[in-house]
C-alpha cells in the first residue's frame, strides 16, 4: 500500500472539478498524486523521481513572500477565482502578455494553441489597459511579451515604449526566432526598441527533435538567430521544451553549446513537458525535477552537480530549480553559492537583478546608461541603474566615463551564466498548495492577473477554465 505523506487538492483531469487529493510514496519509492473523482474515479501521478527523504529535503527553506496587491474577492474559490484573488499567497513577479495568436509555425507541442481559430492581435489600447491593471495589482512587473508568435506583430516598438511611459523596465521576448534568423536588421530592431532579452525556443540540435516538437527541421534557423542576436549584443536564453523519448538525451549537449556561445548566451531555461494545450505526443509522462538535474549531472560527466541547484524561494520550491555559474580566466564555470531562498522573484531588487543577468552586453550597457530625466531618446532608456557613476546619457553612440564600480557590476553580470527549469502543472497533477503560491502570471482583459499553470489548464478534452 501507498505511504501517505500529506493532504491537498486539485482538480479531475476530466470534469475540472476540485477534488481532495493525496500526496503518498508509491511501490516504486517515488512521491505520486493519489485523487478521486466522485463521477470520473481514480486518478494517480508521478511528481517526485526521488525517496520521500530527497522530497522533503527540497522543501527546507521554501521561503516568504508578499500576497498580491487589490486581490479579487474569493467566491467559488482556488483555482476558480484568480485574478488575483484574496486566497494567492504571493504577488507575481513576471507577466505575459500575449500579443497575437497567429503563429508561423504550427507546432505539434504548444501551451498556447497558437494558430488556431480566428486570427486575433490584442490591440495597443487593449495592451495600455493591462499595463494599466498591472500596475493597479503591484506592478510594474518583468514583461514577457508573448503569443502565438509576438514577432508577427509590427508595432513592437511602440508595445514597449508603452510600457517604459507607464513605469515597466525589463521587456522579454518570447519567440521562436524564426524572423531574427529570416529578416536581416530584426536583431537591431529589437535591440532598439528596448527588447531586454530573447527567450530563444532551443529544444536541441538535432533536426529530428524539431520535426517532432515543432514539426519541421528548423536547426540552421535557430543558430542564425542565435549569431544575429549575438552579433548586436541582445541576450539569449535558450528555453527547451524536453519530452520524454524525443530530446530528454540533449539536456547536456544543449548546456555545453550554450555555454560555448556564453557570454551572448545568458543561460537555460528548461521545460519538461506538461500535458496542456495542444499536445500531440502520446503518453502522459512526466519529467519531475529530480529525474532533470540527473540529466544535467549525467550528462555534463559531472561538471555540473545535481548538489549545485536549489528549489524556488517565494514560489513553491516544487515548481523549480535554479543554479548560478562564473565564468573563470581558464573558460571554464564554477558553481556560486546558493543564495538563501533563491528565485528569481522574491523582490523587486532581486527581480531587478536576474532582469540585468539575462541582458546581452548591449542591453546591460544602455541599461546604466542614464537618468530619468534625460531627453535625448526615444522610446525612454530601460532605466535599471547598475551603479553609482558619472551622469551620462541615454545615446548608445555617446561616449560615457564608467566608474570602476559600475565596471566590476558589469563583468560579473557578464561572467554569469544559469541554468534553471520551470515544471509546469497540468490537470494530472495539478497542486492547489502549489498553485496559490504561483509569481508567473497571465495578463487577460477579462480575468486580470491569472498564474500560469491555471491560465492554460485543459482537460482531456482540451477545455479551458480561463484562455478562451
Amino acid at each position: 500500500m501507498p505511504e501517505f505523506i500529506s493532504k491537498t487538492d486539485s482538480v479531475c483531469p476530466v470534469c475540472l472539478k476540485r477534488i481532495e487529493a493525496e500526496r503518498v510514496v508509491g511501490e516504486d519509492g517515488y512521491i505520486h498524486m493519489r485523487k478521486s473523482c466522485p463521477e470520473h474515479g481514480n486518478f494517480y501521478a508521478l511528481i517526485w523521481e526521488g525517496d520521500l527523504e530527497s522530497y522533503l529535503a527540497w522543501a527546507d527553506s521554501p521561503g516568504e513572500g508578499a500576497p498580491p496587491v487589490n486581490a479579487r474577492k474569493v467566491e467559488k474559490g482556488c483555482p476558480y477565482d484568480c485574478g488575483l484573488c484574496r486566497d494567492h499567497k504571493r504577488e507575481s513577479c513576471c507577466v505575459l502578455l500575449e500579443l497575437t495568436n497567429r503563429c508561423n509555425l504550427q507546432c505539434p507541442v504548444c501551451f498556447a494553441t497558437a494558430g488556431e481559430g480566428d486570427e486575433k492581435d490584442l490591440s495597443l489600447a487593449d495592451i495600455e489597459a493591462q499595463y494599466e491593471m498591472l500596475l493597479e495589482c503591484g506592478g510594474p512587473f518583468n514583461i514577457q511579451l508573448s503569443g502565438g508568435e509576438p514577432t508577427l506583430r509590427e508595432d513592437l516598438a511602440e508595445i514597449i515604449a508603452v510600457g517604459r511611459d507607464k513605469g515597466f523596465s525589463f521587456f522579454q521576448l518570447n519567440t521562436n526566432g524564426l524572423r531574427i534568423a529570416e529578416e536581416k536588421g530584426y536583431a537591431e530592431f529589437l535591440r532598439d526598441a528596448g527588447v531586454s532579452c530573447v527567450f530563444l525556443q532551443f529544444d536541441g540540435l538535432r533536426d529530428s527533435t524539431y520535426e517532432i516538437l515543432r514539426g519541421k527541421p528548423l536547426l540552421e534557423i535557430k543558430l542564425e538567430a542565435i549569431e544575429r542576436c549575438a552579433k548586436v549584443g541582445l541576450g539569449i536564453v535558450f528555453v527547451p521544451t524536453v519530452a520524454p523519448g524525443v530530446n530528454e538525451d540533449e539536456v547536456g549537449a544543449i548546456i555545453d553549446f550554450a555555454m560555448s556561445k556564453h557570454p551572448a548566451v545568458r543561460g537555460v531555461h528548461f521545460q519538461p513537458i506538461s500535458y496542456f494545450g495542444r499536445c500531440e505526443l502520446e503518453g502522459d509522462t512526466k519529467i519531475t525535477i529530480p529525474r532533470m538535474l540527473k540529466n544535467i549531472e549525467d550528462q555534463s560527466a559531472g561538471k555540473l552537480q545535481a548538489a549545485d541547484f536549489s528549489g524556488g524561494g517565494a514560489e513553491s520550491p516544487y515548481c523549480s530549480f535554479h543554479a548560478s555559474y562564473r565564468k573563470t580566466a581558464d573558460g571554464s564555470f564554477k558553481v556560486l553559492p546558493k543564495r538563501q531562498n533563491q528565485s528569481c522573484c522574491d523582490s523587486s531588487e532581486t527581480r531587478s537583478f536576474v532582469a540585468r543577468q539575462w541582458r546581452g552586453s548591449s542591453t546591460v550597457e544602455r541599461s546604466s546608461l542614464l537618468t530619468e530625466n534625460s531627453e535625448c531618446c526615444s522610446p525612454k532608456p530601460i532605466g535599471l541603474t547598475i551603479g553609482f557613476g558619472k551622469k551620462r546619457s541615454c545615446c548608445p553612440t555617446e561616449s560615457y566615463e564608467m566608474d570602476p564600480f559600475d565596471e566590476f557590476i558589469e563583468k560579473a553580470i557578464r561572467d554569469t551564466f544559469t541554468v534553471s527549469g520551470m515544471v509546469f502543472q497540468d490537470a494530472s497533477d495539478l497542486d492547489l498548495e502549489r498553485l496559490r503560491r504561483c509569481k508567473i502570471s497571465e495578463a487577460d482583459s477579462n480575468h486580470g492577473m491569472v498564474p500560469f499553470c491555471a491560465y492554460n489548464l485543459t482537460n482531456i478534452l482540451g477545455e479551458t477554465l480561463y484562455r478562451k
